[in-house]
């Protein structure tokens, strides 16, 4: 908001979370997969974009991704 000139009270940005964070929650419940109780963390270290960097991987027992993280 600081970037577009806006001035916001933090107080305004906690009313904002109470409000609307319940909706979202929902609605990213409501997308998220179903999956098996087994899954593991799969950890590699690739190339991308020139640099080398380490990749976790949320996989469940049939090889799904159900997350990963890349730094």
């Amino acid at each position: 908001m600081e970037e577009r000139g806006v001035e916001v009270d933090h107080a305004t940005l906690n009313r904002w979370v109470i409000r609307y964070s319940p909706a979202i929650a929902v609605k990213a419940k409501s997308q998220k997969r179903e999956t098996n109780k087994s899954w593991r963390m799969d950890e590699t270290y690739i190339k991308v974009k020139g640099q080398w960097t380490y990749l976790y991987r949320a996989v469940d027992s049939h090889g799904d991704t159900l997350d990963f993280h890349a730094f």
